[in-house]
């Protein structure tokens, strides 16, 4: 492996193309970009699109790079999905969610008959088997051109010979730091003796660079076996966590097939269950494709209104049906993306009267958490969409001693137990109760609209539930009302997820005019600082060119950029 040199951003020949001219332009190149969440995992996987990379071997670099940069999300003992359109052949779509141990049961989550949040969110037992190297590893080989040491040694020397914080990631770290102390090796690791880092510090992850060493050498077998799986299984064993060497062993990653569907005349393609993004997604396309969003206007009361609406009935159908296809074998999934059943839901909307959502029934009447991504478009136009996660913020906020990684607890997404759905947004439907091995269902929504046979729009967010949500919105805001890629990205969004039965809108982002418009349709109001952080990329096709490649990072959150040329 050769010496990593430490990529700086603002020394780099690449850097003017990371800064927008003006506040509302994307950055524009013409031969590829990366658009992620910390500017020097963008320019690391810029670098490998510049030396002949493709865009899965870019994506993976950055993956890597995130893990060290970005510990909220970026993560070694996480999951996700990334989403290939490749410019010949098939899309598909690499499934590394990660699993439920052997050990895992439906009841887990109750102490003494009763649901305890703790259980289900916190500590050893909220562990799922990670999946993260294991479908990096396999989109590599499937799709990488560059060898797999060279896509990982900057994330090696980020982390040995560490890199600068940032303001943002100072304000994170000390806002996780008091969920940390129970845990000797998170505290040692992302603390200064006890005490928060300041923005301008060198933050080096010695243990993390090794753990990256032995999976630069030995590939999945570098985290799966041997010391990282033995550091692993004894962390969990010492506190009663569920994940053993055999669970590790024996997780594999999967491709499946993309969903597809369109609207407005492009083609929409988004990843399927476990992941519940895809079909959420297109349901509420099909029924916002019968209303003319762009007459009632953006931001509009009644265009709010009709969002929130096919938020809160795809969003019923999400919990009622869904979760990992591979316990399920009668996922209506076909007749859910159907454009006929988009029809039928949209005939049970009033424009006038807001629905009520019950958790005692999924009909209408007539009448009426963290996570990240990137976006990578190469100069062949291989288009990339990856979202990985720990769950939460820093997720379990365990680091596993001696391997450096953050563990995630994404058995939280588990529902939390039979038959517990309630009108806060506890669901506890059959579809996505534990099961050993099985993948927990996710909201991740890595997306690509193509149209004329071309990429045209790769997007995703982080954000929980919400994510599928963020996602749409930014959509509609490119195809309906025709805003640029920047303006698109950093709009203000709402949220709807069928329960609890309130309507969240990013704060100052509606008129009191507005808000007492969908106060008088029957709407529950709540704010909340901000939803999402999208990370964009959209091709303006020329004739008989490659055309204008745009990227875009959402200003929600510092650090992030788009890099191309």
């Amino acid at each position: 492996m050769t010496n990593f040199r430490r990529t700086v951003l603002v020394a780099s020949s690449v850097a003017l193309a990371a800064f927008p001219a003006s506040a509302a332009d994307p950055v524009r190149g013409r031969l590829g970009m990366v658009v992620a969440q910390h500017f020097q995992a963008s320019q690391i996987g810029f670098e490998v699109l510049a030396e002949g990379g493709t865009a899965v071997d870019a994506a993976v670099a950055t993956a890597f790079a995130l893990a060290v940069v970005h510990p909220a999300a970026g993560n070694l003992g996480g999951g996700g999905f990334l989403l290939l359109r490749p410019a010949q052949g098939e899309p598909v779509v690499y499934d590394f969610r990660e699993t439920a141990p052997k050990a895992a049961t439906p009841t887990m989550f109750l102490k003494s008959g009763r649901y305890d949040p703790r259980r289900h969110h916190d500590g050893h037992l909220s562990v799922g088997v990670p999946g993260s190297v294991a479908g990096l590893h396999m989109a590599w080989k499937a799709h990488g051109k560059l060898p797999w040491p060279r896509l990982i040694e900057p994330a090696i020397g980020l982390a040995e010979e560490g890199f600068v914080v940032t303001d943002g990631l100072a304000r994170s770290l000390r806002g996780a730091l008091a969920e940390m102390k129970p845990y000797a090796a998170s505290m040692a690791q992302f603390s200064r003796k006890g005490g928060p880092y300041e923005a301008g510090d060198l933050l080096v992850q010695r243990d993390l660079g090794r753990t990256l060493r032995r999976i630069a050498e030995l590939g999945p077998a570098g985290f799966y076996e041997g010391e990282t799986a033995r550091l692993i299984a004894k962390e969990m064993q010492a506190h009663d966590g569920l994940v053993t060497l055999a669970d590790l062993a024996g997780y594999r990653a999967l491709a499946r097939k993309p969903v597809v569907g369109s609207y407005r005349g492009f083609e929409v393609l988004s990843v399927p269950p476990p992941s519940s993004g895809g079909v959420t997604l297109l349901q509420m396309l099909n029924v916002l494709e019968g209303y003319d969003l762009a007459q009632s206007g953006f931001s509009s009361a009644l265009t709010l209104h009709r969002l929130s609406e096919a938020m809160r009935r795809a969003y019923a159908d999400r919990a009622r049906y869904l979760g990992d296809p591979d316990f399920n074998s009668d996922l209506p999934i076909e007749r859910l993306i159907s454009k006929p059943y988009a029809l039928e839901q949209r005939r049970s909307i009033s424009d006038l009267r807001a629905s009520v959502s019950s958790p005692r029934t999924f009909s209408w009447p007539a009448e009426s958490h963290e996570t990240t991504h990137l976006s990578v478009l190469d100069e062949a136009r291989n288009a990339v969409a990856l979202t990985t996660t720990l769950e939460d913020s820093y997720g379990s906020k365990i680091v596993v001693p001696g391997a450096g990684f953050l563990l995630n607890n994404e058995m939280g997404d588990f529902n939390a137990g039979p038959a517990l759905t309630d009108a806060t947004g506890l669901v506890g439907t059959p579809p996505n109760l534990v099961s050993p091995g099985k993948r927990m269902l996710s909201s991740m929504t890595p997306t690509i609209l193509a149209r004329d046979g071309a990429p045209y729009l790769i997007v995703g967010s982080p954000g929980g539930r919400s994510i599928i949500n963020t996602v749409l919105q930014v959509i509609l805001n490119v195809v309906d009302f025709r805003m640029g890629l920047q303006d698109a990205v950093d709009a203000k969004r709402i949220h709807h997820q069928w329960l609890p039965d309130q309507l969240v809108y990013e704060k100052h982002g509606l008129s009191p005019d507005t808000l007492a418009l969908l106060r008088s349709r029957g709407h529950a109001l709540d704010d909340r600082e901000f939803q999402g952080v999208v990370e964009a990329i959209l091709l303006n096709p020329s004739e008989g060119g490659l055309g204008t490649v745009e990227g875009a990072s959402d200003r929600r959150r510092p650090d992030g950029a788009a890099i191309g040329r």
